[in-house]
């Protein structure tokens, strides 16, 4: 894997980079002072390369605003699913022209209220692996429970008049085992309600990039990020890693 390799390249004497066969190598110091942008072949080590653990190179990217953060961790989101949860759900949302919902009351300690909502296609229910649904009240552990066998899940709660998407702190969409996030800068959240209209389109494709159009979230990516710092003898430079 990648993070062995890298410690393997720092024990050798030096790592050549192979790139730009027909340049002959030239020194860091050259480089440093060269002005930009040029094509350089460099024989160099490895000094150091950063983060040191690999899960950490991965971030999320707004490709609008160009800002990184950190992927949130899961009991981040677990804590916005129960602060939402505090809010039952409003009956009079239920069992619209474009979602049929059911309801029920956990048998725990805390007896939570739970609906989910799903999205209907010509006035019918979709087969799971082509369902989009909506859930308030759920746990994390719930909703993961779900994604395996509906095809996209939105976390939800209610307000007066229609269901609405979560703080943007957590994923207003879960296909699969992927946590889909918008960025808070660039996002203009509509009410759900904007979801109705690819309902009605003749095959909802219920792709990650269109649903966010239509709920007004930019979407973040999710970025692969590392540093390295190569030396010569003759000078340091940093080489950055950046890609989808």
């Amino acid at each position: 894997d990648l993070e062995s390799h890298l410690e393997r390249c720092q024990q050798l004497p030096v790592t050549v980079l192979t790139d730009h066969q027909d340049l002959n190598n030239t020194e860091l110091k050259t480089i440093m002072n060269s002005t930009a942008p040029q094509q350089y072949r460099i024989r160099a080590k490895l000094r150091t390369y950063k983060p040191q653990k690999l899960h950490q190179s991965v971030k999320l990217h707004c490709s609008k605003c160009n800002s990184l953060q950190e992927v949130p961790d899961g009991d981040e989101f677990d804590f916005i699913l129960q602060r939402s949860a505090v809010t039952a759900p409003n009956p009079e949302l239920h069992n619209t022209s474009w979602y049929e919902s059911v309801m029920w009351t956990t048998q725990d300690r805390k007896q939570r209220n739970i609906a989910i909502h799903f999205v209907k296609h010509d006035e019918m229910l979709q087969q799971p692996e082509q369902t989009l649904l909506m859930i308030e009240g759920g746990t994390l552990k719930e909703l993961w429970k779900l994604t395996k066998r509906f095809k996209c899940v939105i976390p939800v709660r209610s307000t007066e008049d229609d269901l609405e998407l979560l703080d943007l702190s957590a994923p207003f969409l879960l296909q699969g085992n992927v946590k889909y996030y918008g960025c808070k800068q660039c996002s203009a959240p509509k009410p759900i309600q904007s979801l109705s209209s690819m309902a009605a389109e003749q095959r909802p494709s219920w792709e990650p990039t269109e649903i966010a159009q239509v709920l007004g979230i930019e979407l973040l990516q999710y970025v692969f990020i590392m540093r390295f710092t190569l030396v010569d003898g003759t000078g340091a430079i940093n080489a950055y890693l950046f890609d989808y």
